[in-house]
This record gives structure tokens, sequence and C-alpha cells, in this order.
């Protein structure tokens, strides 16, 4: 499938009509149509990584805010900035300093998002740039994790022709990177892409199935271009608070495009879990294949929630990728805080899929928590033990939040 026009020819009218309509359609708005949005984000991160004899330290302050509309019956618009401020000593992959860890948050401005969007009861039309968060984000997802979030200049088509049944098709025209516009390496930037997602969903009682294709075509780095198609399937059975829960997963990633490489790769998920007393544990296997030359990649997805939080395996080895893993997570806390403490606990084993080449190891924690005034507070720790794939690395979070919407006086 293919779209002749390239898409900055396409999208960059509709951005610039819906900026038009926004600004228009101001005055005439209502209380319940004109609404202020602000993402307020205050983090520490610590890393201290092995390899380099300094470690880093980076302050950043990250404020999302956006306007969004609805017009008229059936439409809506969005016109969102983000803006990234930082101080300390890391290599934000902007700044230059390569003595240090890296702690990818440069000091950005940006447009984030830039959207209109018709919706009807069956279905919905989403044209601009956009967030976009597919299943858990294994293949595409916004990154929202790092300050600078990923969105995609893209049209999102959404059919939902029953209650049990929905249908997704998105055609991406290009990925704005975490490493925002101000990375030394341009293609740490952006992506120019002719990539399309096709994903439908079907419900009934407490389990799901999807099936999905995703061609995701790199106009800049043939070599990432690929064709994945895959079959999930999750569920649950807790009942009173107790109970089995699943999420399985296949699927098939072979080269596509003008990918110079020829590969088939085999990629599978087994998790399931337990739930009783509030706490839930996970016991996964994740399986990204590879032969020594070439191995599954996804270079779209929200990588900082899969295979540890110290981010060992953005690019996934050559050899391929084993991730047995045990997690627990639940809430805590007394009296007023009762139920309010968030945490988790997870550990993984890291193995190559090719040979019996040992990664390494990994414990994570987090503890989150209420603040006064509506803030929300984070305690994040990352510690991996290398065994044969890169070196000892560890990293430390501190957070605070501030999130709010505001509908807008006429």
């Amino acid at each position: 499938m293919a779209i002749p026009v390239r898409p900055y020819v396409c999208l960059a009218p509709v951005v610039v009509l819906a900026l038009s309509a926004i600004s228009g359609s101001l005055r005439a708005a209502d209380t319940q149509k004109a609404v202020f949005e602000w993402d307020l984000r205050l983090r520490h991160e610590a890393v201290d990584d092995a390899g380099f004899a300094r470690r880093a330290d980076a302050t950043t302050a990250r404020l999302r805010a956006g306007l969004r509309l609805a017009p008229a019956p059936g439409w809506s618009m969005l016109l969102e900035g983000e803006g990234v401020a930082g101080t300390g000593s890391y290599n934000s992959g902007a700044n230059g300093k390569t003595a240090y860890p890296t702690v990818l948050d440069p000091t950005s401005a940006e447009l984030n998002q830039a959207w209109v969007a018709w919706t009807h009861e069956r279905g919905s039309v989403t044209v601009g740039r956009q967030r976009i968060a597919l299943d858990n984000q294994r293949w595409v997802g916004n990154v929202g994790w790092r300050q600078n979030e990923q969105t995609f200049d893209a049209v999102e088509l959404r059919w939902q022709p029953t209650t049990a049944l929905a249908v997704r098709y998105d055609w991406l025209d290009k990925v704005h990177r975490v490493a925002s516009d101000r990375a030394l390496a341009p293609l740490a930037r952006a992506r120019d892409l002719d990539t399309h997602l096709l994903n439908v969903a079907w419900k009934r009682g407490g389990q799901q199935w999807v099936g999905y294709a995703y061609l995701h075509d790199d106009r800049d780095v043939a070599s990432a271009s690929t064709a994945t198609y895959g079959l999930r399937w999750t569920g649950s059975a807790v009942r009173d608070g107790r109970g089995f829960g699943w999420a399985a997963e296949i699927a098939r990633q072979q080269d596509y495009a003008h990918n110079p490489a020829r590969f088939h790769h085999a990629y599978w998920l087994l998790e399931p879990s337990w739930t009783q007393g509030g706490i839930t544990a996970r016991a996964g296997w994740e399986h990204l294949g590879g032969d020594g030359a070439t191995a599954v990649q996804t270079p779209l997805a929200t990588l900082h929630a899969f295979n540890g939080w110290d981010d060992q395996f953005l690019v996934t080895p050559a050899k391929g990728l084993e991730d047995r893993y045990l997690t627990a997570s639940g809430k805590a806390g007394y009296g007023q805080l009762e139920g309010k403490l968030v945490w988790t606990l997870a550990w993984h084993d890291y193995r190559a899929d090719t040979g019996r080449l040992r990664y390494g190891q990994e414990l994570n924690a987090s503890l989150g928590f209420p603040l006064p005034g509506g803030l929300t507070g984070l305690v994040k720790l990352a510690d991996y033990r290398a065994d044969g794939f890169a070196r000892d690395n560890r990293k430390l979070w501190l957070q605070v939040e501030w999130r709010g919407k505001h509908p807008l006086q006429p």
C-alpha cells in the first residue's frame, strides 16, 4: 500500500488550517469547548556508568501546555507546545558533553502536537502531529518517560462496527524523536517515514485478541525498515481482588521496503500473573530473535517500558535478546495515605537468542506517592549488572509532576 504524495505536502496545510481554525474559534468557544491543559514535570536523574570516569547528574524541567477545542459537533482540535530546560553535568545528545553518561533530555522547545479530528459514533479521523500508542506500546508508542515525548505526523482512522470489534489504521509520515530537534546527530531528531499500521482488536468478556500488521518504511535509514505481523492475547480472571491474568503474544518480523538485508525473526511474549491481597505478581519471558547479523527491532516503541529501566537494550543486540523477569506491584499506605503509595519491584535476567551468551541482570524499583496541591512524586531506581554485555550501570530518579486542565471563560 502506498500513498504517492509525500506527507509534508499533505499534512502541513492541514496543520496550518487547524491552527487557523483554533484561533478563529476561540472567541466563539464556550467553557465546555475550550480547555487549557498542562503537564509540568521536574526531575533529577543521576547515572553511574562504569564506562565513564564521571557520574552524570541532570536536573530538568519540562512544561507541556496545550489548547483543546471542540468548535462544532464532532470536531475537535489540539495545539500543544513542549519546552525542556536543564542544568547539570550530563550528555544530553545536544550539548556535546560526551565525557559524561547520557541523559537524553536536551534543552529544547518544540511544537508537540497539532491536529484536527472528526469523530462519529462508529469511528474517527485524526490528521496532523499527534501522540500514538498501540496496545502495550511494544511496537509503537510515545516514549512518555522522557521529557520530550515522541510524536508523529500522521493520519489516523478508527472504525468500530460493533462494541466488541475495533479497527485502527495509521499512516505515519514522520516521527519526531525524544532527542529533540537540537540533537547533534540529524537522524536522532526526526525520521521521514512511509509507515502503515493496521491494528484489529476484538473483546469478549475479560479477554482481548489483537491482530496487527505493521509495515515500517524508514526513508532515512533503509536498514530500519521492517514488516511485522503478530497476534496478542490478554485476559483477566480476577474476581473479588483475587485471580489469574495473562498476556501472550507472537509475531514475525522480516525485511521490508528497501532494507538491504534479508531476514525473518520470531518474537514472543508469555506473561502470566496472579493478583491477591492488592499485590500483582508477574513472571515474564520475552524473546526477540536474532541471528548474529540482524535481530528483531522496535524503533518506534516506548522502549523504556521494556527490558529494564536502565535502557541497555534500546537497540536489540544482533544475537537477539531473551528477557526473563519477575515483577511485583501494588498499593500501600496508612491513614490518609492508605492505597495511595504505588510501588513496583522487578528483576530481569538477560541472555542472547543465538549462542549461550549471558548479557547481565537488572533490578528495578519504584515508589509513587501524592504530594500537596495535586502534585505527584516518584522515586525510581535501575541497577544493571553486566555479564558479557555493556558495563555495570546504575540510575536514580527523583521526580515531581503536576498535571491539570482548566476550561476557558468565553
